[in-house]
């Protein structure tokens, strides 16, 4: 039986990890109090006792506009917390299996992104996240998989499908922005994919030298800000050494189209008692601190033949995630 070792332990992604984890599995989940990634001496000791076989990283710092303000926790969390994993699950011959962001992308292209084009941050939040992804490509190579993922939501936690029904069911009309577009995921449909993942890569992976095409060998950080430094040209190629897959729902949407849906299926499944006027609103019209990607479609075509998981479109993963809510609700009754 293979061991399993979960961090961030309570979010979405490894709650769902709990809820599909395989018979052949053991899986030890831990929050931040039980492991806190940023501290080194923490995950080695952590590591040493437990003696996984796979290591699921699935902690992360996620505020993506607080990130803006609170750039130096952002770097502990996902920078220093995923070389800090890297290095311990090295030292143990682990795997690690880290789950990365589609805002390592600028969302200039208007065709999906493959794992292999170049990346280029917009926001702190992105560029942590990649310094991570570096670290542990640079660290493990063949012994890492980084999963990339955009717009999780759940049935645990709070994310935009509960926002969205808790302002439907208080206003009377919403805005929601209509020109950011990429692919909402179930988390429950990621961690199948993740648990499919590891089954078929064993306890032993295959690096990606058979790769074609190379990450990217530049990022055009000019007018940013000083903490979206130039990666080089050699600390990008090394992530060719790591498996790099893409994950979301099938499908492309906007937020908008995103909401409408939300409202549709929840006045169908008794989460909502009424419909509300919902518009679309240009991004310009909802500035945030962090500037986000206007295009950010991922091609999940690697993760589908690595895992043997066929995407699923997003809708009906809404629609199945949101069976759960009213299921709960009528528990609650």
């Amino acid at each position: 039986m293979k061991k399993v070792l979960i961090t961030g332990d309570g979010g979405q992604l490894a709650w769902e990890l709990g809820q599909t984890c395989p018979e052949n599995i053991c899986a030890v989940s831990m929050t931040a109090e039980q492991l806190d990634i940023t501290d080194h001496a923490a995950v080695f000791a952590v590591i040493a006792k437990e003696q996984p076989q796979f290591v699921i990283n699935a902690a992360a710092y996620t505020a993506v506009d607080k990130a803006e303000t609170d750039q130096e926790t952002a770097y502990a969390v996902n920078d220093k917390g995923s070389e800090n994993l890297a290095l311990a699950c090295k030292e143990h011959n682990v795997t690690l299996v880290h789950v990365s962001t589609d805002f390592v992308f600028d969302g200039t292209k208007t065709t999906p992104y493959q794992p292999t084009d170049t990346t280029n941050p917009l926001n702190v939040y992105g560029a942590s996240k990649l310094a991570g992804d570096l670290k542990v490509a640079e660290i493990l190579g063949a012994q890492a998989t980084i999963i990339r993922t955009a717009w999780v939501y759940s049935a645990h936690g709070n994310n935009f499908v509960k926002t969205m029904l808790r302002l439907m069911a208080e206003k009377e009309q919403l805005g929601i922005v209509g020109d950011q577009v990429g692919t909402p995921t179930w988390a429950k449909g990621l961690a199948k994919m993740i648990w499919a993942q590891i089954e078929a890569q064993g306890t032993s992976k295959k690096g990606q030298e058979e790769r074609e095409g190379e990450q990217g060998t530049s990022n055009k950080n000019q007018g940013k800000s000083d903490f979206l430094e130039p990666l080089s040209e050699a600390t990008l190629s090394l992530a060719s050494a790591a498996t790099l897959l893409h994950w979301t729902d099938a499908g492309v949407a906007s937020w908008y189209d995103f909401a409408v849906a939300i409202q549709e299926l929840g006045i169908e499944k008794g989460l909502l008692e009424k419909a509300i006027p919902v518009r679309p609103i240009p991004a310009s019209a909802y500035p945030t601190p962090a500037v986000r990607p206007s295009f950010s479609v991922i091609d999940k075509t690697s993760a589908e033949q690595a895992s043997g998981v066929e995407t699923i479109h997003w809708r009906k993963q809404l629609s199945a995630m949101m069976d759960e809510l009213a299921q709960t609700a009528r528990v609650k009754e």
